[in-house]
């Protein structure tokens, strides 16, 4: 687990079920000092305003937040210009909430096709922090492996599974457990949810 937290943090969003997670990491995240470099893949866009009823616009994003303290840039999944394409600019960590089974199969097999995968390639041949929440159910043995791969290669992967050590009430609360870990393998501060040990 990440000891220090980062000063910049790519989040890429795909087409997996799992929107509600990706907004609530996104205003958790701009609760910190941090730059946030965002991109949505194109199924993701369509998902994101079904399952949040927020566009995916920084606008409608930020109006949610509370106390904005993060600078935020979103970038066109497309676009290979974006500084995050480049191991040159110095990010800390990624993390692609959710991930779906296409793009974590691209990123395993090292297909750097769009601008997800493009900063996840090099997320991990900079050895820098990667995290992937992987959206599916049940599972392969095709989606295994490329987990396994994945976690050999030093990416965290972080499976939205339900927690009830803490007596959950609603579906906020598992979003929130989940999004906390996530917060805690970045080093960044929260208080979603009460950590093992702990009671709320």
């Amino acid at each position: 687990m990440n000891s220090l937290p980062p000063n910049t943090v790519v989040l890429g969003i795909t087409g997996a079920s799992g929107a509600p997670l990706a907004l609530s990491l996104f205003r958790e995240l701009a609760l910190h000092p941090l730059t946030v470099h965002l991109v949505f893949s194109d199924v993701a866009r369509e998902l994101f305003a079904e399952e949040t009823g927020v566009a995916p616009q920084i606008a409608a994003l930020i109006a949610g937040v509370g106390d904005l303290r993060a600078h935020v840039e979103m970038h066109a999944n497309d676009d290979f210009s974006a500084p995050i394409a480049s191991g040159a600019y110095r990010w800390q960590a990624m993390v692609v909430c959710p991930a779906s089974m296409n793009t974590l199969s691209r990123i395993a097999s090292g297909a750097a096709d769009n601008l997800i995968t493009r900063a996840a390639d090099v997320t991990l041949k900079e050895r820098r922090q990667l995290i992937l929440v992987p959206r599916e159910t049940p599972l392969s043995a095709v989606h295994l492996e490329n987990m396994l791969k994945l976690a050999r290669l030093g990416a965290a992967l972080i499976p939205p599974m339900l927690g009830f050590y803490f007596h959950p009430e609603s579906l906020e609360d598992e979003i929130n457990f989940v999004v906390g870990k996530v917060l805690d393998h970045l080093g960044v501060e929260h208080m979603l949810h009460p950590r093992g040990g702990e009671r709320s």
